[in-house]
C-alpha cells in the first residue's frame, strides 16, 4: 500500500547549534518519517525551536512551566491530517544523549510520536491507551529502521 501524500513546512529557528539540528532532520527523512505514521494525507508544519520558544508555547498551551520534547497542535484529522508540530531542540538533544541515541533517532520517534497525536491517538488517558500508542509507535519505527525506543527507557 502506497503511503499517504504529505505537505511538509519544515521550519528552524535561531539558537545555538541549529547546524546541528539542521543535519539530523533532512527534509527527504523527516518526509519519510511522518508518511510512515500517516493513516491519511497530512499536511504539517515542524518547526524546531529553542528552550525559551519551547516553554513560552508548552506555558501558552499546556500551563506547564518548561520546555517539553514535542508540542502537537492538531488542527482536523479528515479528510486531511493538520498538525503543527514544535520541537525543542535543546531537550531533545539532552535526551538523545541521556538515553544513548543518535540525535536523527531520537527526532524520528518524537516525530512520528506527534503524528499520531494528531491523528487522535492518546498515551495520557489510560494504561491501555498507553500501551496501543507505544505498540503502534515501536512498529512505525522498525518499518523506518529504528530500535525500540522504549526498550532501555523508561515511559
Amino acid at each position: 500500500m502506497p503511503l499517504p501524500p504529505l505537505t511538509l513546512s519544515l521550519q528552524f529557528g535561531r539558537f545555538d547549534d541549529v547546524a546541528t539540528h539542521r543535519a539530523a532532520l533532512p527534509r527527504h527523512a523527516v518526509t519519510r518519517w511522518l508518511r510512515h505514521a500517516l493513516e491519511r494525507a497530512g499536511e504539517f508544519t515542524v518547526r524546531i525551536v529553542d528552550t525559551e520558544e519551547g516553554r513560552a508555547l508548552n506555558r501558552a498551551y499546556r500551563h506547564k512551566d518548561y520546555a517539553t520534547n514535542v508540542l502537537t497542535f492538531d488542527y482536523a484529522s479528515e479528510p486531511v491530517v493538520m498538525a503543527d508540530l514544535v520541537l525543542c531542540a535543546p531537550v531533545v538533544a539532552q535526551e538523545a544523549a541521556a538515553q544513548g541515541k543518535p540525535l536523527a533517532q531520537h527526532y524520528a520517534h518524537l516525530l512520528v510520536h506527534g503524528a499520531l497525536h494528531a491523528q487522535g491517538w492518546n498515551h495520557e488517558t489510560s494504561e491501555s491507551d498507553a500501551e496501543a500508542m507505544e505498540a503502534r509507535e515501536i512498529a512505525i519505527l522498525a518499518r523506518l529502521g529504528f530500535p525500540n525506543p522504549y526498550a532501555c527507557t523508561p515511559r
